[in-house]
């Protein structure tokens, strides 16, 4: 009588367990893609606008969805990364122009995530943000010496996304916002002024390179678990790490929507969010701000570097393996490089956010495009290629990254 109960248990422990491990390339994805630039942009909603621009973070979080999805379909599926499938259907070119031109956005953004990590402790300690900046970046780096690198970012990335959603969580209940104004937040409108906050957040969210490199965080953690994604796991952690990312970006707006508009408090980075909450709740709440800003901060920078590092490798024709040397060495360059900016202007110099814009106004539509194409196969595809629903929401989805990249255009060209 007592045999099939014995034979289910480790059955249902199995299953929560592949659900639990799912759950690290969806989260490594929220971390990376929730930076420093992403919480000044959020906050800067929440303390122009209050409220109302809640909506766009369901937008963005939606289409990220979507793609996030697809990515992952695609890693479950395919035994080769998902540039060496764009290699064969388009060419090496095709394939090198992508993993440069993402290794030359990532590189010229990391400073941001740098001076983020030094603001984070040094306003909390009296000290210089470089000093901070040269530990962390070293830190980040003797990362790479752990045998199984993947597995220690998993953890990582884990870690600080729980310290994270506890800052701003515990954060949010000292504000004590008015729920009829954050759920009129989510009818869409577009107050007077908002229209370039609304299209900074909606590029920086639904990061089209972060779904790209959740193919291969996918097959990276299917080499550790030595499965596949049969039963969909994967695909669902993708979407669960992804819903993360949109609470924090809600609950970062919605604490500066309820503590900095009613007062009129302008902010021009996530630093001064921390230091504005000092005054109406005490050092404690800054002090818990500043936690999520480093959390945000040293995930982008491990993150954003292992995403650059392991598209030029892949590019190059050294393979994406996290473990090569040439990978490490690659994510390595990229942390020396944001450090050595970081430290010689003491944030991301004009020159290079302009040249990381030109270089994404083309490199994100057409990444999106070739993730959509290749996911729509059948050949690559199998009975895992895109349904009806997510090509309508794909195609749409590609439609505003076009938007979007016109937009930046026509930005840069004033």
């Amino acid at each position: 009588m007592t045999a099939p109960v014995t034979e289910k248990k480790p059955i249902r422990q199995s299953a929560l367990k592949r659900w639990l491990l799912s759950l690290g390339p969806g989260i490594i994805t929220a971390a990376l893609v929730f930076g420093p630039s992403k919480m000044t942009i959020t906050s800067k909603m929440g303390a122009d606008y209050g409220y109302s621009l809640l909506w766009i973070v369901a937008v963005a979080i939606f289409f990220m969805v979507v793609f996030a999805g697809m990515g992952a379909r695609i890693g479950a599926v395919n035994k080769g990364s998902l540039l060496s499938l764009i290699r064969q259907q388009w060419g090496s070119k095709v394939a090198v122009a992508i993993g440069v031109g993402v290794f030359l956005v990532t590189t010229s953004f990391q400073a941001g995530n740098s001076i983020g990590v030094g603001i984070a402790i040094a306003e909390g300690t009296g000290t210089s943000p470089v000093l901070w900046v040269i530990v962390f970046n070293m830190f980040g780096i003797g990362l790479l010496f752990f045998r199984s690198f993947y597995k220690m970012l998993e953890k990582l990335m884990i870690f600080l996304v729980a310290l994270m959603l506890f800052s701003f969580v515990t954060t949010l209940f000292m504000a004590d916002p008015d729920a009829v104004g954050v759920a009129n937040g989510f009818v869409p409108g577009v107050p007077t002024g908002s229209t370039g906050l609304i299209i900074a957040f909606t590029a920086s969210c639904f990061s089209i390179v972060g779904a790209f490199y959740q193919s291969y965080l996918v097959q990276e953690r299917a080499k550790l678990s030595k499965s596949t994604d049969k039963d969909g796991n994967i695909t669902g952690g993708s979407t669960t790490g992804i819903l993360i990312l949109g609470v924090m970006s809600a609950v970062v707006l919605i604490c500066a929507a309820s503590v900095l508009h009613p007062q009129g408090i302008k902010v021009d980075s996530a630093s001064q969010m921390a230091m504005a909450l000092e005054p109406l709740f005490g050092s404690n709440a800054s002090a818990l701000f500043l936690a999520g800003l480093f959390g945000a901060s040293f995930s982008s920078l491990v993150g954003n570097a292992t995403v650059g590092g392991s598209l030029l490798g892949d590019a190059l024709g050294y393979g994406s393996n996290l473990n090569s040397r040439q990978v490490k060495l690659f994510i390595a360059l990229v942390m020396v490089a944001g450090a050595t900016i970081a430290m010689l202007f003491g944030k991301l110099p004009l020159e290079l956010i302009v040249f990381a814009q030109s270089v994404t106004i083309f490199l994100v539509p057409f990444i999106g495009v070739a993730m959509y194409l290749t996911a729509n196969k059948v050949s690559v595809m199998g009975e895992q290629r895109n349904s009806l629903v997510t090509k309508f929401f794909g195609g749409m989805g590609l439609l505003l990254l076009i938007a979007l990249a016109v937009s930046n255009a026509i930005d840069i060209l004033k």
